[in-house]
């Protein structure tokens, strides 16, 4: 009976799944409104009448309600036409993140004006926005101001943190920051709990750490936690413990409703097992709670999740643990359409379905014994499962997570969420509040320390790409091996180390002898560029570092990789701003450079006729010239060309059209120099004073790479630089658009594949009308 009463779960989580990817992929608000999505929900409407079920009928309306909610999430992203045009915004700012340089802050917009008569408002309604040199912001206040917008996009490279996709799933559509015309504050900030609580705690006698951790603790307030907290959180694998989840409001519902029932049996002493009201109450408390942190949605959702768990727990009417799992997963994407995308909601579920299974048919713990037994034999079983989720949801291990989280669930959940909440209780005497969360400060620096240490005994690891799927599949079936019933202890002895054997015995996959890789990463204005043979990884220039000190080098690769040379072609900060993060967190071997550069390295020079073989490659520098110490900056930049059998492949740094007409003879003498050029980094990133008609028809390049920012305030590449190479039948690329470009180069041929469209090869046309080229199919 009670798996009939809610026999329509799955498919109600099903339909609304399959209704936000059905928005996602038809994308725009009219075709969520009349496309597809109507006609799948009319076919699903007519079953469900036929059927008579009042299930179907609501399963329909939640894959109509879903495809709506994300088809209008698509239309709201700015579209590429007006990427750097400015409006006029008003709304509310909905979180903030300030420092001495600028406020970012995520704004909800009311009302939009084109600051050109001549343009439209987009369709945005949320926008993630910088102010440089900003006033004094509250969450909460309306603003109007000038903005400057742009689309929401990262930087596209294989294997990284994917910026664009996190815009995606926070419902971000579209970036930009506030220019200083006449700002206007509308409204001040609404009352709001939260933030008077905030306020408070700044006022009490806490270590800095300590107020920090009692806010994200209590208050999900996770924005006051530095970068220091969250490395030593993702290092140790604790980091669920410091965001508002399942945790902190299952804690919350547990002792409302340990008190409720406790009052129920003084009131109704005779009746109290049967009462309904406590477990109402407990569930209302899950939904206060996730209120007073802002119902951010990992908030919301685990306020959903307890509740359908209460439900389920109370025993009357109510629904098995499956089916309690399908509705309460149906629920969340219901209310919240872009959840798939998000890892927190697949991480929640696993981890609750391994415990569905772990204790379904088992008796209740007792006594703290039980209780602890059965609090290893969780953290046991749901231990390989999450490292596996964790390491293909964000390509990390942290080895000592099971161990540490055996150690520190206990002592937030039970020891310092309850001292934190009995705190708040005190707030309004703040000395009585300073003592109680005296041993709460105390804890926060034990736990600190606890967790430092094991993550200096062992640090985060991050495999290797090639490496994740099999040791995700080790861990799944290791999990599974202890978590099915009915496998026999002798076949858990050989088969889990033959698992680990057998992972450890994996090889990365090589390179042929005749095979040369070239990657060109989409660093934004700047440039690097990752060139690999069987027996050699080099890299030429580092990329840009930005005014805040950010380099795109740091988030390519893992720490510890070896470099056998790095090639800065010359000094601008476009080129050589990644030598920090490389000389930091990684191995290089020989570096080169310019004379007369300032960059500090102990380099080789780099000079015409220099360079060096390894295998059937040669690597040879066309420019400077010897001894030349050009005034120039540019015309110092390091050139070279790049030999594998019949293969070239040419870089030419930001070298002007001078220096373009003197190396070009290298190129035309020798065995190879009628042939045509099978890859160009096309110079200063295809500004005018580069890729001149001399060099461009006499290396007739098949694949031209331009490697520059999206919107850049330079022009490149000028649209005249692309119409020389499309004039001599290059094909034509750019990082700015197509993300990281990577070009597999063999004796049969040439394979070029792109980030942001992987899997395309063909590229033909290209639009000369605007500012900078996109490849299309």
């Amino acid at each position: 009976m009670r798996a009939r009463r809610v026999g329509w779960a799955m498919p109600l989580a099903l339909a609304a799944i399959a209704g936000a990817v059905v928005g996602y992929r038809v994308g725009g608000a009219e075709a969520s409104l009349w496309g597809v999505p109507w006609a799948v929900a009319a076919v699903g409407l007519l079953l469900a009448l036929w059927k008579r079920s009042l299930w179907g009928g609501l399963a329909t309306l939640a894959f109509l309600a879903c495809a709506h909610d994300v088809g209008q999430q698509r239309h709201g992203v700015l579209p590429p036409a007006l990427a750097g045009h400015e409006f006029v915004l008003s709304g509310r700012i909905l979180s903030l993140d300030a420092d001495q340089r600028r406020s970012r802050f995520l704004f909800d917009i009311d009302a939009c004006r084109p600051d050109d008569p001549d343009d439209t408002c987009p369709a945005v309604t949320r926008v993630r926005l910088s102010w440089y040199g900003a006033p004094e912001l509250q969450p909460g206040e309306r603003w109007s101001f000038v903005t400057r917008l742009r689309e929401p996009l990262g930087f596209a490279n294989p294997d990284t943190f994917d910026y664009g996709a996190w815009l995606w799933r926070e419902g971000i559509q579209a970036l930009g920051y506030v220019r200083d015309e006449s700002p206007r504050r509308l409204a001040g900030a609404a009352f709001s709990v939260r933030r008077v609580a905030l306020g408070q705690l700044e006022e009490m006698a806490l270590s800095a750490r300590g107020k920090r951790w009692l806010a994200a603790l209590t208050l999900g307030a996770g924005d006051r936690l530095d970068d220091e907290d969250w490395q030593l959180l993702n290092a140790t694998g604790t980091t669920h413990l410091m965001v508002i989840s399942g945790l902190h409001v299952g804690l919350v519902a547990a002792l409302v409703l340990w008190l409720l029932r406790r009052l129920a049996r003084w009131l109704q002493p005779l009746s109290w097992r049967m009462t309904v009201w406590p477990w109402i109450g407990a569930g209302v408390a899950a939904f206060a709670y996730a209120g007073l942190a802002g119902f951010e949605p990992p908030a919301t959702r685990a306020a959903i999740m307890t509740a359908i768990g209460l439900w389920a727990a109370s025993g009357r009417h109510a629904p098995g643990w499956w089916q309690a799992w399908w509705l309460a997963l149906g629920l969340i994407v219901i209310c919240d359409p872009l959840a798939p995308w998000r890892p927190g909601l697949w991480l929640s579920f696993v981890a609750v379905a391994v415990l569905i299974m772990a204790w379904s048919g088992r008796p209740r713990p007792t006594g703290w014994r039980g209780w602890v037994i059965a609090l290893l034999r969780s953290q046991w079983l749901l231990a390989p499962f999450m490292a596996a989720a964790v390491l293909l949801a964000f390509g990390r291990l942290s080895p000592l997570a099971p161990l540490v989280n055996l150690f520190a669930v206990p002592l937030v959940g039970s020891v310092m969420v309850p001292l934190g909440f009995v705190g708040w209780l005190f707030s309004g005497w703040p000395a009585v509040a300073s003592w109680v969360w005296w041993p709460f400060d105390h804890l926060v620096a034990v736990l600190a320390f606890v967790l430092a240490g094991a993550a200096d005994g062992l640090p985060l690891w991050s495999p290797a790409p090639w490496w994740r799927w099999p040791i995700a599949a080790a861990l799944v079936l290791w999990g599974l091996l202890w978590l099915l019933p009915g496998v026999e202890r002798s076949t858990r002895a050989w088969a889990c180390p033959t698992l680990l054997v057998l992972v450890m015995l994996l090889r990365a996959p090589g390179l042929e002898r005749n095979q040369l890789v070239v990657t060109v990463y989409d660093v934004g204005q700047g440039q690097l560029v990752e060139l690999e043979t069987r027996d050699r990884r080099v890299l030429v220039d580092t990329g840009p570092r930005f005014g805040s000190g950010f380099m795109p080098a740091a988030l390519l690769w893992p720490p510890g990789q070896r470099f056998d040379d790095v090639v800065d072609t010359h000094s601008d900060s476009d080129h050589s701003g990644g030598i920090a993060a490389l000389r930091r967190d990684h191995r290089v071997e020989r570096w080169w450079a310019p004379r007369g550069n300032d960059l500090a390295l102990p380099s080789r020079p780099c000079e015409a006729g220099g360079g060096w073989r390894d295998g059937e490659a040669a690597w040879r520098f066309l420019s400077p010239p010897a001894g030349d110490v050009a005034t120039n900056a540019n015309d110092r930049s390091c050139v070279l060309l790049v030999t594998l059998g019949t293969r070239r492949v040419l870089i030419t740094g930001d070298a002007e059209a001078g220096r373009e007409r003197e190396f070009v003879k290298s190129l035309q003498g020798g065995p190879l120099g009628g042939r045509r050029l099978d890859v160009l980094v096309a110079g200063h990133h295809g500004s005018l004073t580069s890729s001149s008609p001399t060099l461009v028809a006499a290396t007739r390049p098949l694949e031209v790479i331009f490697s520059s920012g999206r919107g850049n305030p330079f022009g490149h590449p000028a649209p005249a630089v692309v119409q020389r190479f499309v004039d001599v039948g290059s094909r034509v690329w750019n990082t700015a658009y197509d993300g990281a470009v990577r070009v597999v180069l063999t004796p049969s041929g040439l394979e070029v594949s792109t980030q942001r469209h992987p899997g395309w090869s063909r590229r033909s046309a290209v639009d000369l009308g605007d500012v900078g080229v996109e490849s299309s199919p």
